[in-house]
C-alpha cells in the first residue's frame, strides 16, 4: 500500500472525492492541504491504496500525490 494525497479546486470536490473512495472500501481522511502542495481550496483527501484510483475523481481534481521519504511527488495531473 502506498500513500496518496489527492488536490482539489473545490472543497465539494473534495468531499465527492472521499464519497467515491470511501465507496471503495478504502480508508479517507479530509485534511488541509500540507505546506509544501498548492491548491486552489484548503482541503485535500489522504488515503493509502495500491493505486492513486485518479480515475474516481470525477470533480475538481487538481493533482495526485504519492508520499515518499520526507515529501511527495505529483503522479496525476487534474483537468
Amino acid at each position: 500500500m502506498k500513500e496518496y494525497i489527492a488536490t482539489f479546486y473545490t472543497h465539494a470536490g473534495a468531499i465527492v472525492g472521499k464519497r467515491d473512495l470511501t465507496a471503495l472500501g478504502i480508508r479517507t481522511e479530509m485534511m488541509p492541504v500540507p505546506r509544501a502542495l498548492s491548491s486552489s481550496c484548503g482541503t485535500c483527501v489522504r488515503y493509502e491504496a495500491d493505486s492513486p484510483h485518479a480515475e474516481r475523481f470525477v470533480k475538481d481534481l487538481e493533482a495526485v500525490y504519492e508520499a515518499e521519504k520526507g515529501g511527495f511527488r505529483k503522479i496525476v495531473e487534474g483537468d
